[in-house]
């Protein structure tokens, strides 16, 4: 068997959530055989510290992997710095990983995704991160994988040779887009990215993943994703760091494994297509619109 990839879970202060997503990774036909490594943000105030403790206690329990490794940290980091510093640990000591937050369930067949796929992509430059979710898209007829050109972070792994790439200095990325760059980033502009990009600049986020995006992005790096998604996020409850309570990305996660892996190093006209649709009118109408801000300001 080859050598599997290490998985990173980063926890903070929800117990519920971070109990269902352990559970479901449990199930995951190659959990007995993974090495797990729980990185435990400290309490960034009072309030959150009962939670973080519950969380601590609850990871202590962990069992079903080959090794459990718990890494408490006594001061919060922040969740960029936090996975910033895991995935760089991680890499560094066993070349790629395999990077899961506490909101995410996963297809019993998420493990061998992106362990096959990281074997098969391991020396193809071109190739620098694996994504597992992917938005309900319409088309029906895209191949069980392909490449794209945006990393998602809802579950997603790499290499230690394209994390290299990564920069964490938004002023040096933002300095780097041309306009007709801008709006290839934005899926011409259909989602928010630039956006992301200029309120990091600003103070307003500290997103660790639009950072890597923007990485991968500039070093002409493509994304491999599935066409029906392996990871169902359940964090859209309010309750996430930088998640709205709100049902546009709810999905049924595959429950086949994936057998298909695109050869052709390029990105999937057709996915683009469908990506860029989903993205377009993910809202709804004026109607549909409404009703959501009212839902969202009554919650």
């Amino acid at each position: 068997m080859q050598s599997l990839a290490p998985i990173a879970l980063f926890v903070y202060n929800r117990p519920d959530h971070t109990r269902r997503t352990i559970s479901y990774l449990q199930k995951n036909l190659l959990a007995e055989d993974s090495r797990l490594f729980i990185f435990s943000d400290g309490a960034k105030t009072e309030t959150d510290q009962a939670k973080v403790n519950e969380v601590r206690a609850l990871i202590k329990q962990t069992d079903g992997f080959k090794t459990v490794k718990i890494l408490e940290s006594a001061e919060n980091q922040g969740l960029a710095n936090a996975i910033i510093a895991g995935v760089s640990q991680l890499v560094q000591e066993y070349g790629k990983v395999i990077v899961f937050e506490d909101d995410l369930l996963s297809s019993p067949f998420t493990l061998r995704y992106f362990n096959d796929a990281l074997q098969r992509y391991l020396n193809q430059e071109k190739v620098m991160h694996i994504g597992a979710y992917m938005y309900p898209l319409l088309e029906k007829n895209l191949p069980q994988t392909f490449f794209y050109r945006a990393a998602t972070s809802w579950g997603w792994a790499t290499w230690n040779r394209a994390w290299k790439n990564f920069n964490p200095d938004i002023n040096e990325l933002i300095g780097q887009f041309s306009k007709p760059q801008i709006k290839a980033f934005s899926i011409d502009g259909t989602m928010n990215f630039w956006k992301q990009m200029k309120e990091l600049k600003s103070g307003k986020n500290n997103s660790w993943a639009i950072r890597w995006y923007a990485s991968v992005f500039l070093a002409g790096g493509l994304t491999l994703n599935p066409s029906k998604s392996l990871i169902h996020n359940i964090g859209h409850d309010g309750s996430g760091v930088h998640s709205n309570k709100e049902d546009i990305y709810q999905v049924h996660v595959a429950r086949q494994p994936v057998q298909f892996f695109p050869l052709e190093l390029s990105e999937n006209e057709d996915a683009y297509k469908a990506i860029k649709y989903f993205l377009r009118n993910r809202k709804g109408n004026l109607l549909q619109r409404m009703k959501r801000f009212i839902t969202k300001k009554l919650s």
